[in-house]
């Protein structure tokens, strides 16, 4: 379920683990490959879902739209590998299944890595540990409480077994899109031999939302308090709950723009730096597929790519 953004020389490509299969996207297209009960591999090609209009497409406009639709994209894409996987005939979603479904996910990550963090930050201080809000040590806890949430949530979610097959998914896409890049033979057993980690994957943007956004709070929080600031305390820390809720849109516009940049400048010993603790977050997101995932993997980037 995790995606990437994956750039060749040429090209972009972009991937997400599905479930017993893995999504593929080139240019305005993509293409979802699941391995079905039977063995048999069954890949649908598709366009591209895109809402961004052509003005927001410039540097530090378009990375929250660009979220969204990766995001609507995905959830339709894992909708469709549900139906193949499980064999069931429920059919896919419907526009308002489709947007009832983002929200909910919208909602249970903004919850869980904004709304908490920040209130067990606020209990903190009632313990003596913290100051305000407008202190540093509120957002030095807020932002280990992000962390920690981040990592707590993937490594619960590792032992799940079919969470498992997923990770193996997003390793078997890695490695294809590697072998893909590199200009190497493309077959399971030779794609076998890449690295299950990638520097900009999916993985890296969360923690470039997370790092940027722990910042720019730290910055602004305080800033915005001394222009207004509410005198109930209730109101004090939702009013300021509200702003970090609205910061997302240009906080994940930011983190998209140093996903790129570290795509763009892959040499530079600071993006180097920049991309390690994305690919230390992979050992967790990630596992060893064997050639049976791989060669799904393989069959989705060859149905997206074929008119390349």
């Amino acid at each position: 379920m995790k995606s990437s953004l994956l750039m060749s020389a040429s090209k972009t490509v972009g991937g997400q683990a599905v479930i017993e299969g893995v999504m593929m996207r080139s240019k305005d297209k993509l293409a979802i490959a699941v391995r079905r009960p039977d063995g048999e591999i069954v890949v649908e090609l598709r366009p591209w879902f895109s809402m961004t209009p052509e003005f927001m497409k410039k540097p530090f406009l378009r990375g929250f739209p660009i979220f969204i639709e990766t995001m609507v994209n995905g959830v339709k894409a894992l909708n469709y590998s549900a139906t193949q996987a499980l064999d069931e005939d429920d059919g896919e979603l419907t526009t308002f299944h489709l947007a009832l479904t983002m929200i909910v996910a919208l909602g249970a990550a903004l919850g869980l890595f904004v709304v908490l963090p920040h209130f067990f930050s606020v209990a903190m201080g009632w313990l003596g540990y913290s100051g305000d809000v407008d202190a540093l040590s509120f957002h030095v806890w807020d932002g280990f409480f992000k962390i920690a949430m981040f990592l707590g949530y993937i490594v619960a979610i590792s032992f799940v077994p079919d969470i498992k097959r997923v990770f193996q998914y997003h390793g078997a896409e890695h490695k294809v899109i590697w072998a893909y890049e590199a200009g190497g033979e493309l077959t399971p057993c030779k794609i076998k031999e890449f690295s299950r980690l990638h520097p900009r994957c999916g993985t890296a943007f969360l923690l470039f939302v997370l790092v940027v956004s722990i910042l720019l709070f730290t910055i602004l929080v305080p800033l915005l308090l001394t222009i207004w600031s509410p005198q109930t305390f209730i109101y004090k820390h939702l009013y300021i709950v509200g702003i970090k809720l609205l910061l997302m849109a240009p906080v994940s516009a930011i983190a998209y723009e140093m996903i790129k940049a570290s795509a763009k400048h892959s040499d530079s010993t600071l993006c180097r730096a920049m991309c390690l603790p994305g690919l230390g977050m992979q050992l967790l997101t990630t596992h060893e597929p064997d050639e049976d995932q791989i060669e799904v993997a393989l069959a989705a980037l060859n149905k997206a790519t074929e008119e390349d």
